[in-house]
């Protein structure tokens, strides 16, 4: 065996670690969803009789699969995922498609949102969200130049959205639309979008989506009733006046684990969309920023990590990194602003949290691709700093800072940059910054 075969084997035998502060916060964040949707939920299920327990062991069960598919994709390495990113846009389609099959997609309340799977009903947009941010990484990492230099590479996402976007106003969702369009902006410019370039569709999607918003009249009266709930608290504002006397009751440190009283069939969905309203009553204004504190370490550690993949040129985990941070952090956002009044209400759950099996599946899924991203950052890291200690060994007689890297450092470091160029046709090569402003 070579010296240069025996030293690729020496770098592929290192392994990486997954990053504890994400592991340690998603922890702390599903142990506290299990405590409080064992809380929040014991009147609603013996309102519909199915005993106490029932939603609280059925969160168990979701959290439990949702575990194990973390753990897949944990050990699955993220070029496996990217080979099959085309794949995985059909997939954001068919799903989306597959809720109006008769017989398979599932109406609830007015709207087709879900596949019925037989044991369960499942909600096919919360597994789009994380397909389509890793098609998006993935082609972003592959016209990373183009992006930043041509119109038409920046409009492609943007016409991949706007798909979506049709299929889920046929639903109707329109609080998972506005989040995927969120998402795929915030994608764009942390992948280097010309940002002037960016102001053209934004300044057509809002008018758009503003009329989307006022076409169906309960979409108007959430309006209203968000504006001053108070002017008519038994009808349209009544979820939110219940949510806004729960966050009172609760002052500084709650009125006690298990004391809440707008979660007796007084403040709807008191398990999902406004389990925030019932942590408010019972753990106070301390439980409250004790969540929020815990949300933005999730996404602050999750955009740093991509930071750092970008960093290294590890282009596509960087972007599924930042894809999954703001997804967590704008679906959390929104649920929060929903729950404290500072939002209209929208359909939105509190990522591992709330209750809701398709949420809690695809949640923990998202988080095990964020991991993987933290395990290569950190196995990619070793694998250079073993590189530097090789080449600085004073036994050649060259200085540390004169001296060659291994030959093999040399294809590996040209294999990198020709991946994480792609498909590239531009002559002239420009790097990606973060939100590039020139022309």
């Amino acid at each position: 065996m070579t010296d240069t075969a025996r030293q690729a084997t020496r770098l592929d035998a290192i392994s990486g670690h997954y990053d504890r502060w994400l592991l340690g916060v998603a922890c702390a964040l599903a142990c506290l969803g299990v405590v409080m949707v064992g809380s929040s939920s014991i009147s609603i299920a013996i309102d519909y009789g199915v005993g106490p327990f029932h939603y609280l062991v059925r969160h168990v069960a979701f959290l439990a699969v949702g575990v194990g598919l973390a753990v897949w994709l944990m050990r699955t390495e993220l070029k496996t995922v990217e080979h099959y990113n085309h794949w995985l846009l059909l997939g954001c389609v068919a799903l989306l498609l597959a809720v109006f099959i008769p017989g398979l997609g599932n109406e609830v309340n007015g709207a087709r949102r879900w596949i019925n799977l037989g044991v369960s009903s499942f909600q096919a947009v919360e597994a789009v969200k994380l397909l389509y941010i890793i098609w998006l990484a993935s082609y972003l990492k592959r016209y990373s130049d183009e992006v930043t230099a041509t119109w038409s590479a920046m409009l492609k996402p943007l016409g991949v959205a706007g798909l979506l976007v049709v299929l889920l106003v046929l639903q109707p969702d329109f609080g998972s639309l506005s989040l995927i369009l969120a998402i795929t902006g915030g994608m764009l410019v942390l992948g280097g979008v010309n940002m002037p370039r960016m102001f053209g569709p934004v300044l057509v999607g809002l008018p758009l989506l503003a009329v989307v918003a006022i076409a169906e009249p309960y979409r108007v009266r959430r309006l209203t009733s968000f504006l001053d709930p108070w002017a008519d608290p038994f009808n349209s504002g009544y979820q939110l006046t219940n949510a806004l006397m729960a966050v009172g009751r609760g002052e500084w440190f709650g009125v006690g684990l298990g004391g809440s009283v707008q979660k007796l069939s007084y403040l709807p969905e008191a398990h999902t969309d406004f389990i925030l309203a019932v942590i408010a009553e019972e753990l106070g204004f301390v439980g409250v920023c004790t969540v929020i504190g815990l949300y933005a370490m999730l996404v602050g550690r999750a955009l740093w990590v991509g930071l750092k993949c970008v960093e290294m040129r590890r282009y596509f985990a960087g972007y599924c990194a930042f894809g999954i941070a703001l997804w967590i952090g704008l679906q959390s956002f929104v649920s929060i602003g929903v729950n404290l009044g500072l939002l209209p209400t929208k359909g939105l759950t509190l990522p591992l949290v709330s209750s809701g099996g398709s949420s809690v599946l695809m949640t923990c899924a998202a988080l095990g691709v964020l991991l993987r991203v933290s395990y290569e950052l950190d196995r990619a890291q070793r694998q250079v700093a073993r590189l530097r200690g090789e080449a600085m060994q004073p036994s050649t007689g060259v200085p540390p800072t004169a001296q060659p890297l291994p030959s093999v450092a040399k294809p590996a470091a040209a294999a990198s940059a020709k991946a994480a160029r792609g498909t590239s046709r531009l002559r002239q090569r420009i790097e990606p910054v973060l939100g590039r402003t020139g022309a």
